[in-house]
């Protein structure tokens, strides 16, 4: 790791998974600011598309924004296996989604996105980033309670308490569903970034890239492909 990098104001570090939301997080945040790093997280997912999917969608990124290739700098990759481990679910290890005993899906990770955050501020901290920027939404979402609005206020309450400094957390998807989250894409990078996030992102649960939907790639049962392809069909729709 290099030395600590002066702080920009103008700098922000992407939570970036390749899925929509995160690629339509990466969008926006080219757009706002002069220098852009993204993090991911390999916390064991059962399926290896989504880390491969994560640098498509980078380089693929740089050719639908031209104007901002610029701006995005160095991805870095977290090893988190261990924490992974801990929570035992749908998406790390072979069990059913379905609803378990507390109302959530199996897909919920415990405490994810409050490690991921964490993690994050440390990495912003040593290489100068200003901001983070994470997908998390409280609108179109399947109930996990690190998505919600006043998880985030409080995490980002703690960790400018840790860090002794200001550590905003932007969530510019918090308020949209889906079918907004299509039209910001739109918005920003106009058919081109809509054409990416189709073709290069995954959300899929199921990790499947076999079947290719007008929406993009997955199995279109999962709650996370069914939440996609209503999404792309409202959008297209209104």
């Amino acid at each position: 790791m290099s030395e600590t990098q002066p702080v920009s104001s103008s700098s922000a570090l992407v939570l970036f998974s390749g899925g929509q939301d995160s690629a339509t997080c990466l969008a926006w945040a080219l757009e706002r600011y002069e220098r852009v790093e993204t993090v991911g997280f390999d916390y064991g997912q059962r399926h290896a598309v989504e880390m491969a999917a994560r640098l498509t969608v980078r380089e693929a990124m740089a050719r639908a924004l031209p104007e901002l290739a610029g701006r995005l700098g160095p991805d870095h990759v977290i090893d988190l296996t261990g924490f992974g481990a801990i929570g035992e679910t749908a998406l790390t290890s072979e069990r059913a989604i379905e609803i378990d005993a507390r109302g959530l899906p199996t897909t919920f990770v415990p405490g994810r996105n409050l490690v991921f955050l964490s993690v994050a501020a440390a990495l912003a901290d040593r290489r100068g980033l200003a901001v983070l920027v994470g997908g998390m939404c409280e609108t179109d979402y399947s109930g996990y309670p690190d998505c919600r609005r006043t998880t985030i206020d409080a995490m980002a309450r703690a960790l400018s308490l840790g860090l002794d400094k200001p550590v905003p957390i932007e969530t510019p998807l918090m308020g949209l569903n889906k079918a907004q989250t299509w039209a910001l894409a739109h918005q920003i990078g106009g058919r081109r970034l809509v054409d990416l996030i189709i073709e290069d992102s995954h959300t899929c649960y199921l990790g499947d890239r076999e079947h290719r939907h007008v929406w993009g790639y997955g199995c279109g049962t999962c709650p996370a492909c069914e939440l996609r392809a209503a999404g792309y069909a409202e959008w297209r729709g209104g």
